[in-house]
């Protein structure tokens, strides 16, 4: 795969042979973000996990205290007074049986995260096929299938961010942007390995965390010792 001139560049910084100590190692993914946005600081986290066995599974979610830097579109799925609820509480959509069709067939994915009430799981179930691929898909694990929608939206809002394995067993997620402070993304990349290592399965046997790189959207990888996890 051939490179650009910027990300060859870039790539020189990063000795490919260090495991650099998380701090280092986002300070240099933020110095080899040279794209002309602001690129997103991603970790890419390598388990020991076999997600093809359920009690494998890693999922779940976690407020990062920074937030991600980005303004997240809440659709929340609601009836009753759970509508009035979940539009008090800041979502920028909320509906039910009416939204099916605009989405299924009109396309419509104006948004980064679903919620619903359990009592409409129903009406959503039908939209797993448009949803899952997506990853949008309520789930209670991740705190998006709830009664207490003020919460979930709020918890949202202010930077919760969900994990899971992917068909690889990498859990990927993002941390902040390349102009959060260092600080600020350490606090963020701490809260999140705090939340994976506690979701550690008991049924994986020997390494949980093979390997963890954090990078920005355009840069290169800069490996992360593992050692303290």
């Amino acid at each position: 795969m051939k490179r650009g001139k910027k990300y060859v560049e870039a790539a020189k910084l990063v000795d490919r042979a260090t495991m650099y100590e998380p701090g280092d190692a986002i300070a240099l993914a933020k110095k080899t973000a040279v794209a002309k946005f602001d690129e997103t600081i991603e970790v890419h986290i390598r388990t020991g996990c076999d997600g093809r066995h359920a009690e494998q599974q890693v999922r779940g979610a976690v407020v990062l205290p920074n937030g991600t830097g980005k303004t997240v579109k809440v659709l929340v799925f609601a009836k009753g007074d759970k509508v009035n609820e979940a539009e008090a509480a800041g979502a920028d959509y909320v509906g039910g049986d009416e939204l099916i069709p605009k989405i299924q067939n009109d396309g419509w994915l104006d948004f980064d995260v679903v919620v619903a009430t359990p009592d409409m799981m129903g009406v959503v179930g039908r939209l797993g096929k448009v949803l899952g691929p997506k990853g949008l898909m309520p789930n209670p694990k991740a705190g998006t299938v709830t009664m207490d929608v003020t919460k979930a939206i709020n918890d949202i809002k202010a930077g919760k961010i969900e994990y899971r394995l992917d068909k690889t067993n990498i859990i990927h997620a993002p941390i902040g942007k390349a102009s959060f402070t260092d600080e600020k993304l350490q606090e963020n990349f701490d809260a999140l390995m705090g939340a994976i290592v506690k979701a550690r399965p008991s049924a994986v046997k020997g390494q949980y965390l093979r390997s963890v790189t954090i990078t920005s959207t355009m840069g290169p990888g800069v490996k992360v010792s593992v050692a303290k996890f």
